[in-house]
């Protein structure tokens, strides 16, 4: 799976003193972790293991970038319900909100995630390397991003 990771639509970010873009990520290897506040999965394996990563690798090597993309229940899952989810759940690493679509956020229907949590890794060089929908082994995990990290930096 290769081709550039198309860009992010995102309406707020959370953790971040700016907005970020792909173009800002060049040269690091990107997690892109798709989840939301009332998806099991994602509150019990997908965002633990995002902060996993983020502890693991070198902020200059690896960069975990969250998105909050809502598809169902959009009434409770307000920015300001998100603000103290990320508090309470101490994310730390930036967070953006997919800006709204129909029927689904803009940018689960550019990645074509079927859910969350969805997983994304982009390589140094902006291109899509992998996309996991679902849960993902954390050795399965550090593996790919390790063999992300090997390749040149650019070519």
């Amino acid at each position: 799976m290769t081709g550039q990771a198309p860009d992010w639509h995102v309406s707020r970010w959370f953790n971040t003193n700016g907005p970020l873009a792909l173009a800002d990520l060049r040269g690091k290897v990107a997690v892109l972790h798709a989840f939301q506040m009332l998806c099991p999965g994602c509150v019990l394996h997908g965002l633990p293991q995002a902060q996993r990563v983020q502890a693991t690798f070198q902020e200059h090597d690896v960069t975990v970038i969250g998105l909050h993309t809502v598809f169902e229940h959009h009434a409770a899952m307000t920015p300001v319900a998100l603000e103290a989810f990320l508090h309470e759940y101490q994310v730390t690493f930036p967070v953006g909100v997919d800006e709204a679509g129909t029927p689904l956020p803009q940018t689960m229907a550019v990645y074509g995630m079927r859910g969350t949590p969805t997983l994304v890794l982009i390589d140094r060089l902006g291109r899509l390397r992998a996309h996991h929908f679902g849960q993902i082994d954390d050795l399965r995990l550090g593996a790919e991003i390790a063999t992300l990290l090997a390749e040149p930096p650019s070519l």
